[in-house]
């Protein structure tokens, strides 16, 4: 069965055309793609014999599931998948400790949580996948992960091997495919997107065409410090990241939210961030959150821009 059964109301010749590009694409002999896919399929036939998403670690499969030769495999294909950026997991007992400690950005989604059982879900920039796996624990009837990203797709289609969700699935498409899809989503995740988007007033548009009336959108972005409703437009970089464009406030972010449409805007949660949260790891060692700041000042970028927070909104079509 393929995901596009779910969706009825999706422009699925255009969908189609471009699934067709990607797995051309995807599938080609290149060094860039073969790195991911072969480690991937070295590992396909292993499958986990307990999964469970309900904790801060998520957790996919034991350590005597597989052999000492197919775990030291595996382990190999973990680390191939380097740098983890979200986490963390534990598979086949072995640990991954990931830059982000992203079950605190879980945790502070729960309280808003709308109910998912049965429903249609979009994790838009879904990564590896860690907080598909948190969703796959209130049962949603599918969950489509967007991921662009070669790397993170193959690391997810490999999890995901092991765990065998069924109501969980990825292709690569970014947001821009999102308004392929409209009024076929009960809830859209966008965690960490729209400050990566030069035009994230159409990005919240086209995500207001793909979610069902009555749907939620819960949004989570970098953030400047401050009330104001305005937004950082950085010269070049932001805290080292090229691809940054609006650096808005919560209070700005949510007047965003307003004027393309959506009702009931909350922000819920904001707050500073810190070499706690990103920082390098064993299975991440490149840069990470102290390198982007100033070292004179936590409170500046190395740009000399505010230092980022990260606020939460909630917001309903």
């Amino acid at each position: 069965m393929s995901y596009l059964d779910f969706f009825p109301s999706a422009r699925r010749d255009e969908l189609v055309r471009i699934r067709t590009e990607k797995k051309d694409w995807v599938n080609q002999t290149k060094k860039g793609f073969l790195r991911f896919r072969e480690p991937s399929e070295s590992v396909r036939h292993l499958r986990a014999s307990l999964c469970d998403f309900s904790g801060d670690i998520v957790q996919i499969g034991r350590e005597n599931d597989i052999s000492p030769e197919e775990r030291n495999k595996v382990f190999k294909v973990m680390r191939s998948f380097m740098p983890w950026r979200k986490g963390p997991f534990n598979v086949f007992g072995i640990d991954i400790d990931a830059e982000w400690r992203s079950e605190r950005k879980w945790n502070r989604l729960l309280p808003e949580l709308p109910p998912l059982k049965n429903k249609i879900v979009a994790d838009i920039g879904c990564n590896n996948g860690y907080y598909m796996f948190r969703m796959a624990h209130y049962q949603p009837k599918l969950v489509l992960g967007f991921e662009p990203y070669v790397q993170h797709f193959y690391t997810f289609r490999t999890l995901n091997g092991f765990a065998a969700q069924e109501n969980l699935a990825i292709d690569l498409l970014g947001v821009e495919h999102i308004e392929l899809f409209p009024e076929c989503f009960d809830v859209i995740f966008l965690l960490g997107i729209i400050y990566h988007r030069p035009s994230p007033l159409d990005t919240l548009r086209d995500i207001f065409t793909a979610l069902k009336p009555g749907g939620t959108l819960l949004l989570e972005s970098q953030a400047i410090p401050g009330n104001e409703p305005i937004a950082l437009f950085p010269e070049k970089t932001y805290a080292k990241v090229p691809g940054s464009w609006f650096i808005p406030t919560g209070t700005c972010l949510a007047h965003w939210l307003a004027r393309t449409g959506y009702s009931d805007i909350q922000l819920f949660n904001s707050h500073p961030m810190s070499p706690e949260e990103q920082r390098r790891t064993e299975w991440m060692n490149f840069e990470s959150y102290e390198d982007f700041i100033d070292k004179e000042s936590s409170e500046l970028t190395i740009e000399r821009y505010p230092a980022p927070w990260r606020v939460f909104l909630k917001a309903i079509k």
